[in-house]
């Protein structure tokens, strides 16, 4: 499950840029054909981020459709399988968005409620 080490390093990505600051909130970017399980990486986050600044952050995932474009064709249209492949049975097609894999937005506590 690849999915855990990619928890891991959004983790740690977030800790490295935010330190021992409390993390309330993360929200992650995380397109269909990005090959990456929503529902995995949101179990693997409450094992990843425990005894870390982010324990009990809320966790928001948002899933972007895929684009893409036929190269055979010249189809453009959504795909929401890793399989991309155009109504016209062709698998020569150009990915062009639903392919994220990103940290979107950190809240952090506020210093004065940290205290």
């Amino acid at each position: 499950m690849h999915e855990l080490a990619i928890t891991q390093s959004v983790v740690d990505a977030i800790v490295e840029r935010t330190g021992p600051t409390r993390v309330t909130t993360v929200r992650l970017v995380i397109g269909r054909l990005s090959g990456v399980v929503p529902e995995s990486v949101r179990f693997c986050f409450d094992v990843v981020t425990a005894g870390t600044p982010l324990a009990g952050a809320a966790l928001t995932i948002d899933e972007p459709a895929g684009r893409a474009r036929c190269r055979r064709c010249g189809a453009e249209f959504v795909a929401d399988d890793v399989l991309v492949l155009c109504g016209c049975g062709c698998a020569d097609v150009a990915v062009d968005g639903g392919d994220d894999l990103r940290i979107a937005s950190v809240g952090l506590m506020p210093a004065a409620e940290a205290s």
